[in-house]
């Protein structure tokens, strides 16, 4: 592991390209729902909370996890 292309995110650690990449979706889906939400108040909130829930989603489906976890017999 590269410890340059890695930044820690709440204890963990993640690398900087996905964590970008997953940033930008977010917000072009959060901003292109609070946009092109019609009519007055509180539906451009809802359009945009949605559209953050997809692009949350999104992320998370395109992005896979990079760990590896290793179980090791020890004392129990």
């Amino acid at each position: 592991m590269d410890k340059k292309d890695y930044v820690e995110v709440w204890g963990d650690h993640v690398k900087t390209r996905d964590l970008l990449f997953s940033m930008l979706l977010c917000i072009v889906f959060s901003l292109g729902g609070y946009l092109i939400a019609p009519g007055e108040a509180p539906q451009p909130l809802i359009f945009g909370l949605i559209g953050g829930v997809i692009g949350f989603i999104s992320s998370s489906i395109i992005i896979k996890p990079k760990r590896n976890i290793v179980k090791e017999k020890g004392e129990e």
